[in-house]
């Protein structure tokens, strides 16, 4: 093979980064914010320190519309606004939406929650439920909320998520698409909703133990998930079978999460816990997932069982979870979001399967290069390879703090040992990489 030809092969390709700002939009968290044992002001504090995004409310818990408003105004946070376990108030929902979208602080409107488990009652007619013989009622529901936010002036740019746990739907009533085709039990055409939302919980009795990939695994949208995911809900419905999705489709199907996480509890340690939400978030983002909503900011203290969810222990002691989740977000912390990111030319030759990676860019033109492996136990030795030298690198390992543990210089090539969670390489901006502004 010729020299030149060979040196060719050599360079890597590059990699169109993602904006820092996406992927910290996508990091939100449930919460009953000032309800349910909850304090206002430590849940402005503790999402500042971690760096949220948003948050999972509704009209459920009567949360006051005046406290989420000042969650928003203290902390920046937006909120997914859902009917709840059972509700069916829609003019109630539109009304709470109306006064969020005025403070600018709603995200997306939710479909019900778990009808499986919370049947609801509709126009007379109930559904759902443990024992019910049909979910028609949840799928007229589901389908005038759509109804109501598209033919809102006010909430009608605002996104639908769908009913979660439709995959336990016990007749075809479509739910599984987000716009029904032919072959359901109700009309071709009818609209639900604009993303599907699933919960996917990284520990389940199909995957109940601590392994390799344990999250990546729980955010795959294909059959080869093991945990209650993308492909059950939305693909072929785990209750009855109904088909839904071609598992092509759903790779690229808008998709999102409003519950998942794992509780301290046998196995899974207060360490492994930390880096299992740190590697879910990173996961569900380089998979697709446009935004995750780990279930919980602070413990339950009004429910039996094992509550150990939670960023924070009751007493609002911050867990291994928050401190090294506050780390990651402070290390990528940007508001930037109207620029075009930039490319990087790297790769990471004969990566393991337990290694991944994911290229950011800052509105400043700053590349963060995030790298993790979800390996048990041992390590993962990477280089990462660079397309041309790289005149400073920083590294941070957000298991340690938020400030650079080695800084390089003048590398074109770097070695990595991996264990078990992220670290991020930043690389300051070049012309090469600077984000050009949007035209609008």
């Amino acid at each position: 093979m010729p020299i030149a030809v060979l040196a060719l092969l050599l360079v890597p390709p590059p990699v169109v980064a993602r904006r820092a700002g996406d992927f910290l939009d996508s990091l939100g968290v449930n919460s009953a914010i000032s309800r349910r044992g909850e304090s206002l002001d430590k849940t402005i504090e503790c999402a500042k320190y971690l760096g949220l995004r948003w948050f999972r409310s509704g009209y459920e818990g009567d949360v006051p519309i005046a406290d989420q408003i000042e969650l928003h105004r203290k902390a920046g946070v937006r909120f997914s606004w859902g009917l709840g376990s059972g509700g069916s108030d829609l003019g109630r929902l539109f009304k709470g939406g109306r006064e969020l979208a005025k403070a600018g602080a709603l995200l997306a409107f939710e479909g019900p929650n778990e009808p499986n488990n919370w049947g609801v009652e509709y126009q007379g007619q109930k559904g759902g439920g443990r024992d019910a013989a049909s979910w028609k009622a949840v799928a007229a529901l589901q389908r005038d909320l759509y109804r109501g936010v598209k033919g809102d002036p006010i909430l009608r740019k605002y996104s639908v998520w769908g009913v979660s746990e439709c995959g336990a739907e016990v007749d075809n009533v479509g739910l599984q698409f987000l716009t029904v085709p032919e072959g359901t039990d109700v009309p071709a055409g009818t609209r639900y909703a604009d993303a599907a939302n699933i919960h996917n919980y990284v520990y389940h009795p199909n995957s109940p133990g601590v392994e390799d990939n344990k999250t990546w695994n729980a955010s795959d949208p294909t059959a080869a998930c093991r945990v209650d995911g993308l492909y059950g809900e939305v693909g072929l419905t785990w209750g009855r079978h109904y088909k839904g999705y071609p598992e092509k489709e759903l790779l690229t199907l808008p998709r999102v999460t409003t519950e998942t996480g794992c509780t301290i509890e046998g196995e899974v340690t207060e360490e492994i816990h930390g880096r299992n939400l740190m590697s879910l978030y990173l996961d569900q983002f380089k998979r697709g997932w446009s935004h995750t909503a780990v279930y919980l900011l602070r413990d339950r203290v009004d429910e039996g069982g094992n509550q150990r969810f939670g960023f924070y222990a009751p007493d609002y002691t911050p867990r291994k979870a928050a401190v090294y989740l506050h780390n990651l977000t402070a290390v990528l912390a940007d508001k930037g979001s109207t620029f075009k990111p930039g490319a990087l030319a790297y790769t990471i030759p004969n990566p393991p399967a337990t290694v991944h990676d994911l290229l950011l860019q800052k509105s400043d033109g700053t590349f963060a290069l995030v790298v993790w492996s979800e390996r048990v136990s041992g390590t993962n030795v990477v280089t990462v390879r660079f397309g041309t030298p790289q005149a400073q690198v920083s590294i941070y390992d957000p298991t340690v703090g938020a400030e650079p543990t080695v800084r390089v210089a003048g590398i074109q090539e770097l070695r990595l040992s991996l264990t078990d969670h992220p670290v991020v390489i930043e690389i300051p901006s070049a012309k090469r990489g600077r984000p050009s502004a949007r035209k609008n």
